[in-house]
């Protein structure tokens, strides 16, 4: 991996240089302290990941995660920051992590080891490329398991999604995810791994979702319909959801009862 670090304290950028060569094989390609520069930069060469501090100067570093999320290929993003407030704000760019300062060395190595193992799934190679085109079979249409194989491959992203907890981003697998439950203008998370607050609203939420996995079964609960263990029947005709490991149970309203059918073929 090609990284990245923009930060205008030179100790600080030394000390996350040295800890990035000590707990990974990530190659710190430059370090960079202003905003434009890192623009200039990226103008002409490609990095994997940008330690990337908020306050610098001429672009600051919010403003320049917008302007990076605009690329055809984006890098990870991983914030490294004295300020705790703009965590919600990182959430919405998509930020790989939020590390606050001063640095903690076991978290920096944690975050390290998860970046690696993310970047070696998102680029894992495709049986076959893209451009060669499945195989097709007698009656002149791909297959069907080269299909799947390549829409698997092109939407890995999508299995990931970032939780906020205690100013930091959980980069979290979605199927560990059981449901979510909308709280006034919030939206609580339940995962295998505790429960996280979101500053986004239920419907924002759920469009962050593989689709084919989470169900809005009401207009304040969304659930996975892999963690669902069992379907109980309630008053007019909808239904109570009872889901793996967990005591909760989530509603199916009636406007959603037909479509929820259709979908656990009942």
């Amino acid at each position: 991996m090609r990284a990245l670090i923009v930060e205008d304290e030179i100790l600080a950028s030394e000390e996350l240089n040295y800890l990035i060569q000590e707990h990974s094989q990530i190659e710190v390609v430059d370090r960079l302290e202003d905003g434009l520069d890192v623009l200039k930069f990226l103008q002409e060469q490609e990095v994997d990941v940008i330690f990337l501090d908020i306050n610098i100067p001429s672009l600051d570093g919010m403003m320049l995660a917008h302007h990076i999320g605009k690329f055809a290929t984006k890098p990870y993003i991983v914030f490294t920051t004295a300020y705790k407030e703009h965590a919600a704000e990182a959430f919405e760019l998509e930020a790989f992590d939020y590390i606050l300062k001063p640095y903690d060395e076991k978290r920096i190595a944690a975050m390290l080891h998860k970046l690696e193992l993310a970047f070696k799934r998102d680029h894992a190679p495709v049986e076959q490329h893209v451009e060669d085109g499945p195989a097709p079979t007698a009656d002149g249409s791909a297959a069907h398991g080269e299909l799947v194989r390549e829409r698997d491959m092109n939407s890995h992203t999508d299995r990931r999604i970032n939780l906020l907890r205690n100013d930091n981003i959980i980069v979290t697998d979605t199927a560990d995810i059981y449901y979510a439950e909308a709280q006034e203008k919030v939206t609580k998370v339940y995962t295998k791994n505790g429960e996280f607050t979101m500053p986004v609203s239920i419907s924002d939420f759920h469009s962050r979702l593989p689709q084919d996995t989470f169900f809005r079964c009401h207009r304040s609960y969304v659930v996975n319909l892999s963690q669902i263990r069992e379907i109980v029947p309630w008053f007019n005709n909808t239904y109570l959801l009872r889901l793996r490991d967990l005591e909760a149970e989530v509603p199916v309203s009636r406007g959603k009862v037909k479509e929820f059918r259709q979908l656990m073929r009942i």
